[in-house]
């Protein structure tokens, strides 16, 4: 106590009781002060941290402030105007694609031009007419008459788009009404329609996985689950494709590593397609659910391809496999395919419809579904539900054509599911062992298949990818997809082209 009584009256405490005495007459003149003095004086008492950090930034504030608005480097040389001239030849851009090979633009010369509207047929700008088995066409709508009645009395009455969110400019009526109808043919409480079909998937998945969480996901699953998934920023654990024993050894190893590093509990998901667009096979949804029940995670269904597929009504993998739709907490969707619009879907509970509304950044921040698009998707359902032999018609013939290719030794069919509308043909693994084929032979044996298909009055394609962003590359591919629209003869006389071009073509490679 002497001590301090003693530094108290020494000359160093003088000086600062008298700069502390003038500080505290300045600024007593200025309003506000006191309110001021006395926050720095509490939050130093509660925080120094705070206090600490809150100079810094005003001190960086003033010094970009005060600092120069553009660097001056001092050995800057003044170049004359014939140098300036030279630099300014010399530049050359950089591409903004890579530039294609020969093999590729030779490729791209040779893809048919069509003319006229798209069909279950196309007409070429040759004149010719080709079967199209390269559409996700499935039931044949894509050129239906009452589609085109509703379309285009709806773009009389709302015009050609919506330039804002769904509810402006009169289409409020014709969106609610299309989600109504979704909720109801899938069982669920509500729905919710994005204006793309890509981007639906890839912002319902990060509408709730943030970072911090974890996804555990197909390795199989197409490109705008994987962009979802990327834009989530959450941990990603991949699983082998459809591979429910590996996804539980996944799963244990997460449960282990929370234990091992006390982590605390985020948020949880699986993501899985229900029938898969790279693969054709459909996903094991009953055990999915045990697992993701087990394990406490939420399930991310993309039914993009199933819906108007799979199931005796086609409402999907639920009602194909008998799983209960409230037991997938997201049901995901594309309008693209089955129902000939336009599009994507998300249906669930209404807790969860109402989060998206709000936090779905391609819902936010996109404009609105055009009307025409949303009455033609409106009117795809409801001639699905009027007409269910167009499912029967569709898996006839899918079967005339697995009958018919499963045969030939050379290719294969892979895991597809028999009633899957997506045929992958891939060369068989043991011919690619015994010729030595890389992915680019792949490619090009392929190629040959599809343009003397072309040749030969049927429309193929091959697979395509992103080579440089795919989790897990599949292999190399002739994608067929049947269509309800076509006879059974049409189909039985397409089967036996392709089966006849392939022994053809890979006959000549032997």
């Amino acid at each position: 106590m002497e001590t301090v009584q003693a530094s108290a009256s020494s000359p160093i405490a003088d000086i600062f009781n008298t700069i502390y005495s003038g500080f505290h007459t300045l600024y007593s003149y200025i309003p506000g002060s006191s309110i001021v003095v006395r926050y720095i004086k509490n939050s130093y008492q509660n925080d120094p941290f705070r206090v600490v950090l809150e100079l810094c930034l005003i001190f960086f504030a003033l010094r970009y402030l005060l600092a120069k608005k553009y660097r001056i480097d001092s050995n800057y040389v003044k170049l004359t105007e014939k140098e300036v001239e030279d630099l300014v030849e010399e530049w050359q851009p950089e591409s903004l694609v890579p530039e294609l090979s020969e093999y590729d633009k030779a490729v791209l010369d040779k893809v048919p031009v069509i003319a006229g509207p798209p069909g279950p047929k196309h007409k070429l700008a040759d004149g010719r007419t080709v079967l199209n088995l390269a559409s996700f066409n499935f039931l044949g709508l894509m050129a239906n008459e009452e589609i085109k009645t509703e379309a285009i009395d709806t773009l009389r009455k709302y015009g050609v788009g919506s330039c804002g969110p769904p509810g402006f400019y009169g289409t409020l009526d014709v969106h609610k009404q299309l989600e109504k109808d979704i909720a109801n043919f899938l069982g669920t409480e509500e729905a919710i329609i994005y204006s793309q079909g890509f981007s639906t998937i890839s912002s319902v998945i990060p509408a709730y996985s943030k970072r911090g969480d974890i996804i555990v996901c197909d390795s199989g699953v197409n490109f705008s689950i994987q962009k979802g998934v990327q834009i989530s920023r959450s941990i990603v654990k991949y699983f082998n494709h459809n591979d429910m024993d590996d996804l539980e050894r996944v799963l244990k190893s997460i449960q282990e590593e929370d234990l091992k590093t006390k982590r605390p509990l985020t948020r949880r998901f699986i993501v899985v397609e229900g029938l898969y667009m790279n693969y054709g096979d459909i996903a094991p949804l009953e055990r999915l659910v045990e697992l993701k029940n087990k394990y406490k995670y939420r399930l991310i269904l993309d039914e993009s391809l199933s819906i108007g597929v799979l199931g005796k009504r086609g409402a999907g993998i639920t009602e194909h496999t008998g799983v209960p739709v409230e037991e997938i907490d997201f049901l995901v969707g594309s309008m693209c395919h089955a129902l000939t619009s336009s599009g994507g879907f998300s249906a669930g509970t209404r807790e969860i419809i109402d989060h998206q509304r709000l936090s779905g950044l391609a819902y936010t921040f996109s404009a609105s579904l055009p009307a025409v698009l949303a009455v033609s998707a409106r009117e795809g359902l409801s001639i699905i539900q009027k007409n269910p032999d167009l499912i029967g018609n569709l898996r006839a013939n899918i079967a005339v054509f697995r009958t018919t290719l499963l045969n030939i030794p050379t290719i294969t069919l892979g895991d597809a599911h028999e009633q899957s509308p997506v045929i992958h043909i891939r060369i068989h693994p043991s011919v690619i062992e015994k010729l030595n084929l890389s992915k680019d032979d792949q490619e090009k044996i392929l190629q040959d298949i599809v343009d003397e298909a072309e040749k030969d009055g049927v429309l193929l394609t091959r697979s395509m990818y992103v080579h440089q962003q795919e989790v897990k590359l599949p292999q190399p591919s002739i994608r067929l997809c049947p269509s309800a629209a076509h006879t059974k003869k049409e189909s039985e006389k397409a089967a036996s082209t392709i089966k006849s071009v392939i022994t053809k073509v890979m006959s000549k490679r032997k």
